[in-house]
């Protein structure tokens, strides 16, 4: 990440808030009514919360989240921080109760927060020098490095807890593939598609154990601190089998799953203690899923699913 403001920024609202480059990205897709109300909404809330908690910024980071404004700030203190103001979304609903559990224990520490309406506010600690666990080291040492978080992650959340099941978000996925199976049917074997369904639909029930999970950690969301070598930024926590976990930080490595897909696997399952057999199976689901498009990223998954398949 950088501190510049990207060459390619857009502005929103009336207060010309410069938008880093994959936010701007999403405002010239998204044209929804509510999407379009909180982007226009984003400058008097950045200001809003820079009175709230006695901040100075600094501009976005580049080139950024696709649904949050993220910056570094300085404390009334002098404190480094950082500001991320987010739209709200499914997926990312609990990143702010994951946090507090984790309290800094392989995670950025959260120092505070504040939801209304369609936005989740969050005040971070920051991660100096910041550079991301991708732009530092080769990917078979990032495996590591990535396990060694998740295992320190991976832990019971108390009764009670708020955060939704891994079959939820198998669940929503699942519906959504459905209504896209059959165009994946024209390039897949109909055996295949009908496998990765019923994986969505009750593979996640079957774990042995329910952990709280990550679900979308990959290089791109390990910083380095200072605190600690590596933190996790931008979690997405779900309750689930820890199997799955390894899944997203694989599809970020491509041409090795490519290479050897049953290798990485084991690879992954020795390092973070998990069956190798489910991640192999999560692997095959997630690739099914994404197989859709006519683009090249969809068809190497496709050729994955195909290798791997159950």
């Amino acid at each position: 990440m950088t501190m510049d403001t990207p060459k390619n920024s857009s502005s929103a609202g009336e207060g010309s808030l410069p938008l880093p480059r994959y936010l701007a990205e999403t405002a010239s897709q998204n044209n929804s009514d509510e999407w379009r109300a909180w982007l226009n909404g984003l400058p008097q809330m950045v200001a809003d919360l820079s009175a709230r908690w006695s901040l100075r910024l600094d501009p976005p980071y580049d080139p950024g989240g696709v649904c949050s404004w993220v910056a570094p700030a300085r404390g009334a203190d002098g404190a480094d921080l950082v500001l991320k103001v987010g739209w709200r979304h499914p997926e990312a609903e609990y990143e702010v109760d994951g946090l507090r559990f984790w309290d800094g224990d392989g995670a950025v520490r959260l120092y505070d927060a504040y939801t209304t309406g369609d936005t989740c506010a969050l005040l971070l600690e920051r991660c100096t020098p910041g550079l991301s666990l991708g732009r530092t080291l080769p990917e078979p040492e990032q495996d590591v490095v990535i396990a060694g978080l998740l295992r320190r992650l991976w832990q019971e959340p108390p009764a009670g807890h708020p955060f939704r099941p891994l079959q939820a978000m198998c669940d929503q996925w699942r519906a959504e593939f459905e209504r896209k199976a059959e165009q994946v049917a024209q390039k897949m074997d109909r055996g295949l598609v009908q496998a990765g369904l019923e994986i969505f639909r009750a593979y996640a029930g079957t774990a042995d154990r329910h952990l709280l999970l990550c679900t979308d950690l990959h290089a791109e969301n390990v910083l380095a601190a200072t605190r600690e070598p590596w933190l996790v930024i931008d979690p997405k926590p779900h309750v689930g089998d820890p199997a799955y976990d390894a899944v997203q930080h694989m599809l970020n490595c491509l041409e090795r799953v490519e290479a050897d897909p049953h290798g990485l696997c084991r690879r992954m399952s020795g390092l973070l203690g998990v069956d190798s057999e489910r991640v192999t199976t999560w692997l095959f689901a997630r690739c099914v899923q994404e197989s859709c498009g006519d683009d090249p990223w969809s068809r190497r998954l496709g050729a994955i699913a195909q290798r791997v398949a159950p």
